[in-house]
């Protein structure tokens, strides 16, 4: 029997799918019509063309395997188009999981983020059992996640859905071909395209770690529980200094206050959509996550699957060097 991944030829995936094949899984990887394989390539994977949004396309894709790995999302911070990140985020999940139920698939480790997480309002750091509701999700792609999870949830506790959830943080490291938001953030700093910072933070973790966690999660985590997949909490501020001390240059000094930025946000939203712009530069959704550090505690996931990870600055100087050796950054080198 073997194992359906879905995401395999974007970051967090591909990494998932190595993992996957060092301990002897037979994998067959979910690949749209549209899907660049440059991540699959020299791997041992049957490749499947299918869509989330295409019920019978799962029923193909899903016959004869044993166990799922869900890893796709539509991971965008800009959403000029709202209705296509709840399509494949939300209805594409629940389509692939109810087709799970249908088959003869006996675990299911789904992917969601800890952008569904609660934020304490004391200002601590989060876990997986920080309250949270949908009102406090920013922008659409955590409300979609969000209710992706809930989803999951819900067929857990009704119809008995065998599986494990995981929460990775903002993952870092090699074959970000398509630059997620944290990676774009680590080429413009490597680039010295960054001249001001926001007090605000993330916790950053290596994609490799994140790889091994779903291994773990899939070994020794629970049905229905939830495990943080993260590394270490930084401010913006020391992300920011540590890859200028990696690549031999100065970090930016000035920090910006965030009220102001808020008609620059809507003014960077306008110009996008008048000329159809991927990634505005800035936006007012992106402001407002700003307002509170993501700091995450990955202890139950260190308590439960053994989980470990390397430190940031290996992650983040794995992520340069493959930028640097992609062509991703000019005149850039590490030190």
């Amino acid at each position: 029997m073997k194992t359906l991944i879905t995401g395999a030829t974007g970051f967090v995936g591909a990494a998932v799918l190595r993992e996957l094949l060092k301990k002897g899984h037979k994998v067959k990887a979910l690949v749209r019509q549209s899907s660049v394989l440059d991540n699959l390539k020299n791997l041992d994977v049957e490749t499947v063309q299918g869509d989330l949004k295409d019920r019978d396309s799962l029923k193909r894709c899903i016959k004869d395997c044993k166990y799922l790995f869900h890893v796709a999302a539509d991971y965008r911070l800009w959403v000029p188009k709202p209705e296509e990140i709840y399509q494949n985020n939300v209805i594409g999940t629940e389509n692939l999981m109810e087709e799970a139920l249908n088959s003869e698939i006996e675990k299911v480790v789904y992917t969601s983020s800890v952008a569904v997480l609660g934020k304490p309002i004391n200002g601590d750091i989060a876990n997986e059992k920080t309250p949270v509701s949908v009102s406090q999700m920013i922008g659409h792609y955590k409300k979609s996640k969000f209710l992706a999870e809930e989803k999951v949830k819900e067929l857990y506790k009704t119809k008995k859905l065998p599986v494990v959830i995981v929460n990775p943080a903002a993952p870092v490291g090699p074959r970000d071909i398509k630059p997620t938001p944290t990676g774009k953030m680590i080429l413009d700093a490597a680039m010295k395209k960054i001249p001001a910072y926001l007090d605000t933070g993330l916790n950053i973790v290596h994609v490799e770690d994140v790889a091994k966690g779903h291994l773990q999660a899939f070994n020794k985590g629970k049905f229905g529980e939830r495990y943080i997949l993260g590394g270490e909490n930084m401010t913006f501020k020391e992300i920011l200094e540590m890859i200028a001390n990696l690549c031999g240059h100065s970090p930016p000094k000035i920090q910006l206050p965030k009220k102001p930025l808020y008609p620059i946000g809507y003014l960077f939203e306008i110009f996008a959509r008048l000329f159809n712009l991927k990634n505005p530069m800035l936006t007012v959704d992106m402001i407002r996550m700003a307002e509170k550090k993501m700091f995450f505690s990955s202890e139950k996931a260190k308590k439960e699957l053994n989980y470990k990870y390397k430190s940031v600055k290996i992650a983040l100087k794995d992520s340069i060097q493959w930028f640097i050796d992609n062509g991703y950054c000019r005149n850039t080198h590490l030190v």
